[in-house]
Parts: structure tokens; C-alpha cells; sequence
């Protein structure tokens, strides 16, 4: 079977991401798709020297409320080194530096409407650098630290978790003791 992509309209354009209707010709039919366009984004987590994992809490407006997540951001205009963009972030919202990185992995977040890919890093020897929240959402957010039991009790009874969050918690319980 052979798909192929005839053509791309945009729809949307906004400072994140666009969005386009792809026209495809499949082997039994032709049909339109409204797919968002992404530039990819990276998350991090980071583990301090306690054994730690760092989460920052901070409003959604898609969702309209608090979330708790690992540090993350999108992939900005003339960025494409994932590591350098995890750096990035990582000070802006936990407002720490790395000494180590370990690339986790890569994921698509909904490939049945974006092609949006999330980069996924570990990071560890972690030493202070202060915040630099960049928008009204990271500057009013919180940061947290917390500990194996905390972050595994918290994925055993939060009601909804963004998938990249519930992703980073599991490996950093993979790797860490939970006592």
C-alpha cells in the first residue's frame, strides 16, 4: 500500500506552529487531513543530587487550570540542536544547569494530527543558576523537587497527566530507587 502527500494548503499560521490540509492519495481513496505543524519541542528530567526529580508547576490555558510537568519547551526559529534547547529551558524553569545529559528518546505526541516529535532528556549534576521564566505562565509558576515516592504517588492519583510528564516520571523511576 502507497500513501503519498499531493499537496499542502495552510489553514493557520501562528508563532508555534501552523496548520495545513494535506490532500493524499491512498490506494483505495483520496481524502484531506487538517494536520498541525510543529517544530518538535524537548522536556527534560532532571534529577538533582537528593536523587530528585524537578517539576514545575505552572497554567494551561488549552486546559484552563494547573498542571504539574517536567520542564519542556518548543523548538524556537533557528534552534536545531535538541540539547542546546533542553539547556535552555531547563534554566528558564527550574533555573539549574546540567553537567550530565542522556538522550532518553524521541516520541510523535498525537501523530493522528500533528507531526509534532518531543525530545526527551535525562539530566543530572545539577548545580543552581537562578530562573529565567520567559512568559506570564512560566514567571507565575512553582517549582518543585520531588523524591521517587512523591512523583510515583502523585502518577497513581492525579486525575489527568500530559503525556510527556507521565513519560519522563516512569523513567526516572526506572532508574531510581524507590525507598
Amino acid at each position: 500500500m502507497t500513501f503519498r502527500i499531493t499537496s499542502a494548503s495552510p489553514l493557520l499560521t501562528s508563532y508555534i506552529f501552523s496548520v495545513e490540509r494535506r490532500s493524499v492519495t491512498g490506494p483505495h481513496a483520496n481524502f484531506e487531513r487538517d494536520i498541525v505543524v510543529h517544530p518538535g519541542a524537548v522536556a527534560v528530567v532532571a534529577v538533582d543530587p537528593a536523587g530528585r526529580v524537578g517539576v514545575i508547576r505552572q497554567y494551561r490555558a488549552s486546559v484552563d487550570r494547573f498542571l504539574h510537568e517536567i520542564p519542556a519547551g518548543t523548538i524556537d526559529p533557528g534552534e536545531s540542536d535538541t540539547l542546546l534547547v533542553a539547556q535552555r529551558e531547563l534554566a528558564e524553569e527550574l533555573g539549574v544547569h546540567a553537567d550530565q545529559w542522556e538522550l532518553l528518546g524521541r516520541f510523535y505526541n498525537s501523530p493522528g494530527w500533528t507531526n509534532q516529535v518531543m525530545t526527551v532528556y535525562l539530566a543530572s549534576g545539577l548545580t543552581s543558576v537562578g530562573r529565567t521564566p520567559v512568559g506570564p505562565e512560566e514567571d507565575a509558576a512553582t517549582v518543585e523537587w520531588w523524591s521517587p515516592l512523591v512523583a510515583e504517588s502523585w502518577l497513581a492519583n492525579v486525575d489527568v497527566v500530559d503525556f510527556t510528564t507521565a513519560t519522563g516520571l516512569r523513567a526516572f523511576l526506572n532508574r531510581y530507587d524507590r525507598r
